[in-house]
């Protein structure tokens, strides 16, 4: 068995990666190619392409490697219509992906997308394009197949891959301990993965913490540097507030610092969700560009009551949101202040994610890879 894949940045690399070694699991030979990050060929995949060459981000910013990325999509068509995979995966990716999965099926290639577009926020015509790109959409939020299954579209739930990495039981003192952390209330901030975030927010959430610290003289935080060069943007923004002190920073460790955490101050993104699945109430916030959230807003009509994965994914929201011009030191400080003094508000909203945490842990790696081989050529 033949297994096409296109994984685009370092989630859909996981994602893959995680799929790739259940379909071994049951098809030992199976031999897998195509655009892939290091997990993946970790776990066998032939790379034809680095995942991270998908890697571009926002709504304006990719226009420039728009001619390199339709290079690479001709070269995909050509390699795969000239040796057809049994099936193929495009892994997210929907700019990218959907185009490239279009051009298989019409060559008879079966072909799956792993992660549904958000249709549910925005660009809600994208639905009739995945009618179109997939045989089948492999979804990792529980509302989607419904949502599919308006427009004609074989979906099905597989469980969040993030749900199933999630401790069932979360140490805080032994987190707090790797980290070095003594003491007694701990904030773990998380500005962002990328340059552009941490430029945006770096300065917000420095102001925030400078706040929460007059108000909780006991309060200690941690910062987890996703990447080497972040870490110099971050400290110039700590050392103007004064707040420099207060601060212990870590390179990577995400997943340490927001289990040493009573609060967690995050931009929005996965890392909320991951927060939520490590039973920790956070608070989120975000800026893009002015332009992309122009276009988001106005042409593509974003339409969200709730921006966090969280907030859309129980009753009540639980994660204090502040989007864009909302995005400011002081409202954002005072939401953290407020939870850090309110431990039964606290262990209300640990015991609702605790829950989440459960609804979505279904072993998505092996429900996915059960979805794809029902796919694939007999």
């Amino acid at each position: 068995m033949k297994i096409g894949l296109v994984a685009g940045e370092a989630s859909g690399d996981l994602l893959g990666a995680g799929l790739i070694r259940a379909l071994r699991m049951r098809h030992p030979d199976a031999s897998f190619e195509g655009v892939a990050g290091p997990a993946m060929v970790e776990a066998g995949c032939a790379q034809w392409e680095p995942a991270e060459s998908l890697a571009v981000m926002g709504l304006i910013e990719p226009l420039r490697h728009i001619p390199r990325l339709l290079r690479l999509r001709r070269d995909l068509v050509r390699r795969w219509t000239a040796s057809p995979p049994d099936v193929f995966i495009g892994i997210d990716a929907p700019d990218f992906n959907l185009g490239l999965e279009i051009r298989l099926r019409r060559s008879g290639i079966r072909t799956a997308h792993y992660v549904s577009p958000s249709i549910w926020a925005w660009r809600a015509g994208r639905a009739k394009k995945v009618k179109k790109a997939a045989d089948r959409v492999l979804c990792i939020l529980p509302f989607e197949p419904k949502i599919y299954e308006k427009h004609g579209v074989d979906a099905v739930f597989v469980g969040h891959p993030k749900a199933d990495e999630a401790p069932e039981v979360v140490d805080t003192a032994a987190a707090r301990a790797s980290l070095g952390l003594g003491a007694q209330e701990v904030v773990a901030v998380m500005p962002g993965s990328r340059s552009g975030e941490v430029a945006r927010l770096g300065g917000v959430f420095a102001a925030a913490a400078d706040r929460i610290a007059a108000s909780r003289p006991d309060v200690h935080f941690v910062t987890p540097i996703a990447a080497p060069g972040l870490r110099q943007i971050f400290d110039e923004y700590l050392e103007q507030q004064g707040v420099r002190d207060r601060f212990t920073l870590v390179d990577g460790s995400a997943q340490a610092a927001m289990s040493a955490a009573d609060v967690v101050l995050q931009a929005s993104g996965t890392a909320v969700l991951e927060a939520a699945l490590l039973r920790k109430p956070a608070v989120a916030a975000y800026r893009v560009a002015p332009l992309s959230y122009f276009l988001a807003r106005y042409v593509f009509r974003l339409k969200l009551a709730h921006y966090t994965l969280p907030n859309l994914l129980t009753q009540e929201p639980l994660v204090p949101e502040f989007m864009q011009r909302d995005a400011q030191a002081g409202p954002i400080a005072d939401a953290v202040i407020a939870l850090l003094g309110d431990p039964r508000r606290r262990a209300l909203i640990s015991e609702r994610f605790d829950r989440l945490r459960r609804e979505l842990a279904l072993d998505a790696d092996q429900r996915a890879a059960d979805a794809v081989l029902r796919l694939a050529r007999p």
